[in-house]
C-alpha cells in the first residue's frame, strides 16, 4: 500500500518517529539502523512497510530499501513478527545478517535476543538464497553526544523494545562501563548481546 514516505521528522527516538507528510503526521516503527541514519535529519524520506494485524495496523520505516527487503523477508519466516525482525535489524546490519545466513553462521544469529537455535536454522534454511539478491552498503556513520544523553536514550530504546526499565539500566550501566562507546545505536547493540 505505501512505498514511502517523505516529510519532516517531528519527533525522533531509537525505536519510532514521526513523519510530518504535508499536515498528515505518521507513526512509524524503525530499526536502531535507521535511527542512526536519520536522528540529526529535520526531514527524511523513510521506504515503509505497512503490516496489518487483527488488534492494530502499524508502518515500519528503513532508511534504505535493502533494510526494507530483509525485515520483509525476516516476517515471511515462520514464527518471526514484526518486532523481532524488527530486533534483530537493530542487532545488525542488514550486510551482517545477510553474511551470517549465507554462511549459515547459526551460532552468530543465535546471539541475538529472542532467536534460540531452531529460529535460527530455520532464518538461514528459508533465507540463504533470497539474501543474496540484497545488495547494501550499509555505513554506519559516528553519532556525537554526551555520555548521560546517550545512556538516557539507549535506556529509553530498551524500554519501548519491551525491556523493563531496571534491568535494561543495569546492562547498560555493565556494558558502558565495558566499553564506552560513541552512539547510541553501538550501546543498544551491545547491551542486547547482554539482555
Amino acid at each position: 500500500m505505501f512505498a514511502y514516505l517523505n516529510g519532516q521528522l517531528t519527533y525522533t527516538s531509537p525505536t519510532q518517529v514521526h513523519l510530518d507528510c504535508n499536515g498528515v503526521g505518521y507513526l512509524v516503527h524503525i530499526s536502531l539502523k535507521t535511527f542512526s541514519d536519520i536522528e540529526k535529519l529535520k526531514s527524511t524520506k523513510l521506504f515503509v512497510h505497512f503490516h496489518v494485524r487483527e488488534d492494530a495496523q502499524l508502518l515500519y520505516g528503513f532508511s534504505t530499501m535493502e533494510e526494507k527487503q530483509m525485515f520483509q523477508f525476516l516476517i515471511g519466516v515462520s514464527g518471526i513478527g514484526p518486532n523481532t525482525a524488527r530486533l534483530i535489524l537493530s542487532s545488525m546490519s542488514t550486510n551482517e545478517l545477510a553474511n551470517a545466513i549465507i554462511h549459515e553462521e547459526v551460532s552468530l544469529i543465535q546471539t541475538i535476543k529472542g532467536i534460540g537455535p531452531k529460529s535460527a536454522k530455520r532464518l538461514v534454511l528459508e533465507l540463504k538464497d533470497k539474501v543474496k539478491s540484497i545488495d547494501s552498503n550499509d555505513s554506519e556513520p559516528p553519532v556525537t553526544g554526551s555520555a548521560n544523553a546517550i545512556i538516557e536514550e539507549a535506556v529509553s530504546a530498551l524500554t519501548m523494545l519491551g525491556f523493563g526499565k531496571t534491568q535494561s539500566e543495569k546492562v547498560i550501566s555493565k556494558v558502558w562501563k565495558a566499553n564506552p562507546v560513541n552512539s547510541v545505536e553501538e550501546l543498544i547493540k551491545l547491551s542486547l548481546k547482554n539482555l
